[in-house]
């Protein structure tokens, strides 16, 4: 039996290393029979992506510096000439200072609420706009927030506020989209080791909590998402657009963790 996604062309944007949600996505999508491109931004993170494109079979790896309209633009049109065409895109950058993810909210930072607004919300927007003329048959585009979007989270802080926003921007989006055949949703995963999770405070009691006190009593890996992620990137969703799609062991119906002590 073909794949869900036998023939399809799809970019990942965000792989950082092999405990990214990206790449359990990535390896969903290839499982289903995805051919895939990935983007990286600088130096390290090239010497990242490559090796683990290589074992998806992928040659296709693009430098996207999400802060640069105009390397948005070059890299958009890279791929272009490489595929002529688009089938989807999985969006999964967001990036919050450090020193804005411990502490109070309201010691946010100006320059701190700039940088997490503009690399995890603005990129969703920026990126749309350069995949669309790609995208002439339809197509899907998949982002990843959180459940602190909806409720406060210890420490998550302006990625929360963030995350709001970009879950805001994927509504706007599907709504101008929708005529075009494109659908843009976004996937709300449990707490999973990650290399930004490692960034925020305390990270690890939230982890324990939610493994001892969701409904499936356990943590979400990144196999799940990426099973998930694979109907909305195919033709199974077409009627599914604008969305957040849980997937977290039902942790968003049994409320938030008590606020974590500093030890």
């Amino acid at each position: 039996m073909p794949g869900l996604l036998e023939g399809r062309r799809g970019l990942i944007m965000g792989l950082a290393n092999e405990r990214s949600i990206a790449w359990g996505i990535a390896q969903a999508a290839r499982r289903e029979g995805a051919e895939l491109g990935f983007t990286y931004a600088g130096e390290m993170l090239e010497k990242r992506v490559r090796p683990l494109a290589a074992q998806l079979g992928s040659d296709v790896v693009l430098s996207c510096d999400v802060r640069s309209d105009e390397e948005i633009e070059r890299c958009f049109e890279a791929l272009g000439e490489r595929w002529g065409s688009l089938d989807f895109l999985v969006h999964a950058i967001a990036y919050a200072n450090k020193e804005e993810l411990t502490g109070e909210f309201y010691n946010t930072t100006r320059e701190g609420f700039r940088v997490a607004l503009d690399v995890s919300v603005y990129s969703l927007v920026a990126t749309t706009r350069s995949a669309v003329p790609l995208m002439r048959e339809g197509g899907s585009i998949v982002s990843l927030t959180y459940l602190g979007a909806e409720r406060t989270i210890p420490h998550y802080n302006v990625m929360g506020v963030a995350k709001a926003g970009l879950e805001a921007a994927v509504r706007y989006l599907a709504a101008d989209l929708g005529p075009s055949g494109i659908r843009v949703n976004a996937i709300s995963a449990g707490p999973i080791r990650t290399l930004a999770a490692s960034g925020i405070g305390d990270f690890r009691k939230i982890f324990d909590w939610y493994d001892r006190n969701s409904p499936l009593r356990r943590n979400t890996t990144i196999e799940e998402v990426g099973n998930a992620a694979v109907p909305l990137l195919s033709d199974w969703t077409r009627q599914i657009t604008g969305e957040v799609l849980h997937v977290d062991g039902g942790y968003h119906i049994t409320g938030v963790p008590p606020v974590v002590e500093e030890e």
